[in-house]
C-alpha cells in the first residue's frame, strides 16, 4: 500500500463508550438538580465506565504514536490544529459566562436592583483568591520550565538528555503539586462561602464560572500527570514527537489565562467603589 503519511485509525469501541458514559453522568446529574434525587448507581457506573474507557483509549493512542510509528508529521499537524480549535471552543464556552456576568452587572439587573444582591457577603479577593492566583501563576512558570526541558531532552544526546529529563520530571511534579493545592484551596473557599448557588443569579454565575474552571484545573492536572508517567518511561526522548506534552502545556496555560480573567471579573469587580 502506498504510504501517504496519514494514519487511518482502526475501529475502536472507546469513543462510543465515552459518549454513553457521559450521557449517563449528565442525565443522573440533571435528575439530581431537578428532582433532588441522584441516581447513585447509574452515576457511579457511568463514572467507572468513563475512566476505564479513557484509560484504554489513551493507551491505544500512546501505542500508535510511540511503538507503531503512526504519528507522522502530517498526523501531528492535524493534532495541533485540533487542539487549537478545542482551546478556542473552550474560550467561547467561558466567554458566555463572562457575558452573562457582565450583563447582570451593568445591564438590566443593575437598573432595577442591587448587584451583587443585598445580603451577599463578598469574598475578599486579597485573601484566598489571591493565593489561588499565585498558585496558578507559579504553576505556569514551572510548566514552562518543564516544556523547555522536554524540548532540549528531545534533541540532545542520551547523556545530556538524561539531565533534561530530570528537569522535566521536576517541573511537572511542581506543576501538579501546585494544581492540587489550587483545587484544595478552592474547595476550602467553597466550604466557607457565605452564599450558595441558589442565592440568585449572582450565586449561579459565581459557582458556574469558578466551578467549571476548577473542573478544568482537575482535568489539566490529570493531563500533566499522564505526561509525567510518559516522561518517566522515555516516550519523548530521542526525536520522538512530544505533541502530547505540548497539548498539556497549552491547556494549562489556557487555564491560567481564564483564571486571571475570573480573578478580576468575579472577585475584584464586585467590590470596586464604581460598582
Amino acid at each position: 500500500m502506498h504510504r501517504t503519511g496519514y494514519h487511518v485509525v482502526d475501529n475502536s469501541p472507546w469513543p462510543l463508550a465515552v459518549v454513553l458514559s457521559l450521557l449517563g453522568l449528565t442525565s443522573s446529574l440533571v435528575s439530581w438538580v431537578h428532582n433532588g434525587d441522584l441516581i447513585l448507581f447509574w452515576f457511579l457506573y457511568s463514572f467507572v465506565v468513563l475512566v476505564l474507557a479513557l484509560i484504554r483509549w489513551w493507551r491505544d493512542v500512546v501505542v500508535e504514536g510511540v511503538y507503531m510509528g503512526c504519528h507522522t508529521g502530517y498526523v501531528v499537524r492535524g493534532f495541533r490544529i485540533g487542539m487549537i480549535l478545542f482551546i478556542l471552543s473552550e474560550g467561547a464556552f467561558f466567554a458566555t459566562f463572562f457575558w452573562s456576568f457582565a450583563y447582570y452587572t451593568i445591564g438590566e439587573w443593575s437598573a432595577f436592583s442591587v448587584w451583587p444582591p443585598l445580603g451577599v457577603e463578598y469574598i475578599n479577593p486579597w485573601k484566598v483568591p489571591l493565593l489561588n492566583t499565585a498558585l496558578l501563576l507559579g504553576s505556569g512558570v514551572s510548566v514552562t520550565w518543564a516544556h523547555k526541558a522536554v524540548v532540549m531532552m528531545n534533541y540532545s544526546k542520551f547523556e545530556d538528555s538524561e539531565l533534561w529529563r530530570m528537569q522535566t520530571l521536576m517541573g511537572l511534579g511542581v506543576t501538579i503539586m501546585l494544581g492540587l493545592c489550587f483545587t484544595f484551596v478552592q474547595g476550602y473557599e467553597y466550604y466557607y462561602c457565605s452564599f450558595t448557588m441558589a442565592d440568585g443569579v449572582y450565586g449561579s454565575c459565581f459557582f458556574l464560572m469558578t466551578g467549571f474552571h476548577g473542573m478544568h484545573v482537575i482535568a489539566g492536572t490529570i493531563f500533566l500527570s499522564v505526561n509525567l508517567i510518559r516522561v518517566f518511561f522515555y516516550h519523548f526522548a530521542e526525536y520522538h514527537n512530544y505533541f502530547g506534552f505540548d497539548a498539556a502545556v497549552w491547556y494549562w496555560h489556557f487555564v491560567d489565562v481564564i483564571w486571571i480573567f475570573l480573578f478580576f471579573v468575579v472577585y475584584i469587580w464586585p467590590v470596586t467603589p464604581l460598582n
